[in-house]
C-alpha cells in the first residue's frame, strides 16, 4: 500500500498532535468499523490516526465502478468512505462508548476518482459540543492537495450511559 502524502496541519491537529485519547478503546472501535458488513465488502481500512483525525483507505475494485465506460468509482462508495472516516475521527476524542449518528453530511465532488487507484480520506473532528460533533474531510488519491471531494458533517452524540 502506498502511504498518502501527509495531511497539512489543521486547527485540531495543531491543538492535538498526541495520539488518540483512549488507544485501546479506539482500537476496538476501528476493529468494529472495519468489520461492518459494508466496510468489509468495500475493503475500507484504517491507515493512521491521532487525536481528532483519522485516515482511511478504500481499494479500487471493479465491483464499485459507477461508470463501466470510464471505470470511475461510484459516488456512493466515496460517500461511505467519507462518512466512516468522519465518524471514526470523533472516536479519537472519546474515552468511552457512545452512539454517534450522522445528522448531516455535505459533500462537494471536485473530480472523479481515477480508475485502478485506491482512495484515501482524512477526516477531522474539529469541534464537539455536549450533543453534536462537527467534522470536515478530504477524499483524495495519493495527494491530499488534489482532492476528489471535500465534506463537512454534523453528528449526534449520545453517551450510552446517559439516563433517559
Amino acid at each position: 500500500m502506498t502511504i498518502p502524502k501527509v495531511a497539512p496541519m489543521t486547527e485540531t491537529s495543531k491543538r492535538n498532535p498526541e495520539p488518540v485519547l483512549a488507544p485501546a478503546f479506539f482500537a476496538q472501535i476501528m476493529h468494529w468499523f472495519e468489520h461492518l458488513p459494508h466496510c468489509q465488502l468495500l475493503g475500507i481500512k484504517h491507515v493512521a490516526s491521532h487525536a481528532g483525525s483519522v485516515t482511511l483507505s478504500l481499494p479500487f475494485a471493479d465491483a464499485i465502478i459507477g461508470n463501466p465506460q470510464t471505470r470511475v468509482l461510484h459516488g456512493g462508495v466515496i460517500t461511505t468512505l467519507i462518512d466512516t472516516a468522519s465518524g471514526s475521527a470523533i472516536y479519537t476524542l472519546l474515552a468511552e462508548p457512545e452512539a454517534v449518528a450522522t445528522l448531516d453530511l455535505r459533500i462537494d465532488y471536485l473530480r472523479p476518482a481515477k480508475p485502478d487507484e485506491q482512495v484515501f480520506c482524512t477526516a477531522e473532528c474539529y469541534r464537539m459540543s455536549e450533543h453534536i460533533a462537527f467534522t470536515r474531510a478530504t477524499a483524495y488519491q495519493g495527494d491530499i492537495d488534489k482532492p476528489v471531494a471535500y465534506a463537512v458533517g454534523t453528528f449526534a452524540r449520545t453517551p450510552l450511559n446517559r439516563e433517559a
